[in-house]
């Protein structure tokens, strides 16, 4: 069993079993179908904004939420520099049985992204409206553009980042149940408060900011939740919000960074790919811009199964990793990498089939539908590759190999996506921008799989799996 010592109190952590003995399949399920339920709740309440706004038939409030969307999935980023870098550094010190220096990696990286969360909403509310043409909008869509903002991010910024931080946390040391509720809550909180708030609080006129403020609500209470979980397994995990424990060793504040750095800035780099799509799209139109957004949108649902496959395996790897129990670890990786392909060809076939009623469920103007189903054919083709080495990044996050894990995330947005982007706009045009992500991520997946395969084999030969 797992130990704890707080104080002269003896701690037990309850989840031995399902890191160590419980059979693969049914332990990663354990952890994994939590959090796709949680991932797909929250892409529903992403798309909710994005169905509610869409039903004022206006593109223009559509295309401006789709703008803003990248600023507010910043958050990400900032919840996965210490969600990701302590929950993966959590993960293999409860694998070591080092209990007391998890304690203070939990809590240091909740601190940590409240400090950052707070800074970065400080920045958007101080560069609204230039943040905003960055990205894209127009005199037609700046006004929407900087309340959804101020409502998501300036003011939704902290507990949005919070929530997401504890929830990897969470995550990290076996509760992926407990993580997935408390995200399946606030986006089942923001599916009912959206058309409450567009719709019956606010005058016509106001959905934007309806959605926005609904997002806000759902992601407080989400907060409220997590800090309610942390409380009530108080003895039973090494999970603390104590500011005591906030106070890790300098070798651990460098362990969640050498993690946590190469997923943010992962995320980062995404954020500026979809920055830069946005611009590139913005030129042919608001129409075609509203209607990216919409398969963007779309897009998101097979992706967030494969990311809650990721999110659910990489505890269990990093545990077993660090426990040294190698086959184990192998057996997670190759089960997770079976489910996410057969999840990619299966949507692959829907979204080639139902391309049109899709974007239909989104907005009933015909441009924007004609537009939006010739994308979304195209789109859907990279969801093998994007899943694959999403897993491969993981599994490397994992096992502590920051480096690795950084230079895929670079190359997959910096070295590939972009430029990706900018050289097939201007030879091919708009359809050129829809396929970029195909072409960037088919050559991420072939530098991933032998990046991983290279540091697979080396692993092989010093344990003779």
């Amino acid at each position: 069993m797992l130990w704890a010592q707080k104080g002269n109190t003896t701690m037990k952590n309850d989840k031995t079993e399902l890191f160590e003995t419980m059979p693969v399949g049914k332990a990663l399920l354990t952890m994994a179908i939590p959090t796709i339920i949680s991932q797909l709740i929250t892409m529903v309440y992403n798309l909710a904004d994005t169905f509610f706004i869409g039903m004022s038939n206006d593109p223009y409030k559509v295309a401006a939420a789709s703008i803003m969307g990248v600023l507010f999935f910043m958050l990400n980023s900032l919840a996965n520099l210490f969600g990701v870098g302590g929950g993966s550094l959590l993960s293999r010190l409860l694998g070591e049985k080092k209990e007391e220096d998890a304690r203070r990696v939990g809590a240091f990286s909740i601190y940590g992204s409240l400090v950052i969360a707070f800074a970065y909403s400080l920045i958007c509310f101080l560069f609204t409206e230039p943040l905003a043409r960055l990205l894209g909008a127009s005199d037609n869509t700046v006004g929407y553009a900087s309340s959804y903002l101020f409502w998501v991010v300036v003011i939704g910024g902290i507990p949005s980042t919070l929530g997401l931080t504890m929830s990897h946390l969470l995550r990290s040391a076996g509760y992926s149940k407990e993580s997935g509720m408390g995200l399946a809550i606030g986006g089942i909180s923001n599916i009912i408060l959206d058309p409450l708030f567009m719709f019956v609080i606010l005058p016509e006129g106001n959905e934007v900011a309806g959605a926005a403020i609904a997002t806000l609500l759902s992601n407080v209470i989400t907060l409220l939740f997590f800090l309610f979980t942390y409380y009530r397994l108080r003895g039973k995990t090494v999970l603390s919000l104590s500011p005591k424990h906030a106070r890790p060793e300098r070798n651990l504040i460098i362990g969640i960074f050498s993690i946590g750095l190469p997923s943010a800035l992962t995320a980062l780099l995404a954020n500026l790919t979809s920055i830069v799509k946005n611009n590139l799209t913005a030129g042919y139109g608001d129409i075609k811009l509203a209607a990216y957004g919409i398969v963007m949108k779309a897009d998101m649902l097979p992706l967030n199964i494969g990311m809650g496959l990721c999110q659910g395996m990489m505890p269990l790897v990093a545990y077993n990793y660090a426990a040294k129990n190698y086959p184990r670890m192998k057996s997670f990786t190759k089960a997770a990498q079976v489910a996410g392909m057969a999840t990619a060809c299966v949507f692959i076939a829907l979204f080639e089939v139902f391309a049109s009623q899709i974007i239909w469920i989104f907005i009933r103007d015909e441009e924007t539908i004609t537009y939006g189903t010739d994308f979304l054919r195209i789109a859907c083709l990279a969801t093998p590759f994007m899943i694959s080495n999403f897993q491969k990044i993981y599994c490397l996050q994992a096992m502590g190999k920051g480096k690795e894990s950084l230079i895929l995330g670079v190359c997959r947005q910096g070295l590939f996506a972009i430029p990706i982007l900018i050289i097939l706009n201007h030879f091919i045009g708009l359809y050129g921008v829809v396929a970029a992500q195909l072409i960037s991520d088919g050559l991420t997946f072939i530098l991933s799989t032998v990046l991983y395969r290279k540091i697979y084999n080396h692993l092989q030969k010093e344990i003779h799996l």
